[in-house]
Order: C-alpha cells, then sequence, then structure tokens
C-alpha cells in the first residue's frame, strides 16, 4: 500500500475568510461546508485542507506547495493582486522577492493567522530522478578505492 497525506487541519481565527484567501491564491476548488464544522480547500484529488474555526492560540504552521512554473507565475499574480507582503525566504522581512534555488523559484506569504505558505516550482526536499542518478553514481564513484597502474604493485617506499 501506498501512504498517502489525505488532509490536514489547519486551524484558523475565521475559518472561512482563511479557506477563501488559500483557494483564490492557489487557484483551487473550496467549499464553506465539510465535514463537521471545516470548511475544505481541494488541494488536489488526494489532499484537503481542513480549515478549523478557533478561539485558542494558534502555533504557526508552514506549508509548502510544489507547483509548476505556470502555475507559480499564476499563483504570484493573484498575492501580488491582493496585495499580500511576501518574501524570498521562510523567515525575515517581507523583501517582495522571489527566491531562486536548486533552479526553481520559490515564494513565501504569511496569512493573518501567522501561518507561513510557500509556493516552488523545484523541491529542494526531493531531487528529481536523474538528479538522484547522478549524485548515486558521484557517491560510488568516491567510495571506489584508487586504481593502480599495471606494473606499479610492490614498487616506491
Amino acid at each position: 500500500m501506498t501512504v498517502r497525506l489525505d488532509h490536514v487541519i489547519v486551524p484558523a481565527r475565521n475559518h472561512v475568510a482563511s479557506a477563501e484567501l488559500l483557494a483564490t491564491l492557489l487557484g483551487v476548488p473550496w467549499s464553506t461546508k465539510g465535514v463537521g464544522s471545516f470548511c475544505p480547500v481541494y488541494v488536489n484529488d488526494g489532499l484537503t485542507l481542513d480549515f478549523d474555526q478557533t478561539d485558542e492560540p494558534i502555533p504557526a504552521q508552514h506549508f509548502c506547495f510544489r507547483v509548476s512554473e505556470a502555475e507559480f507565475d499564476r499563483i504570484f499574480e493573484r498575492i501580488k493582486a491582493r496585495g499580500i507582503g511576501y518574501r524570498s525566504g521562510p523567515h525575515g522581512p517581507m523583501d517582495m522577492r522571489i527566491g531562486t534555488h536548486k533552479g526553481g523559484r520559490i515564494v513565501y506569504w504569511n496569512e493573518p493567522d501567522g501561518h507561513v505558505w510557500e509556493a516552488l516550482t523545484v523541491s529542494y526536499a526531493r531531487q528529481p530522478a536523474h538528479e538522484k542518478a547522478k549524485s548515486a553514481g558521484r557517491a560510488r564513484a568516491s567510495r571506489r578505492p584508487a586504481r593502480r597502474q599495471p606494473g606499479s604493485a610492490g614498487r616506491g617506499r
């Protein structure tokens, strides 16, 4: 069996507004009514973020979405259109810049409850298959003993 993340509960002061904002930025469907009192954001066919209304203290959580270049452009345009501050790194001031990492683009923004949202085009947590193959080849090569030249055994001091 393949293990897949199905849903995550996201605490929010205003679960309807938070769900609507994220769904709008990502360009994905959402609903004001889900299972129980949740407002679901349907990130893709396999993952739902269930926004839950709470008055309790909310610990900031970090959510990252890997997207295509075209999706990144659309998300970024929506962030700017909403006047949302953004930054090139996960922490620090809103520098209003897109970051670059491993040949891709990355942007971070916060929402009113303090959660950190991230969109990136190239995962830094997972390498593409062709990069894994290159890395594995380099690792194997670095573990090989140095080859001796024919006839060099037993010579020297």
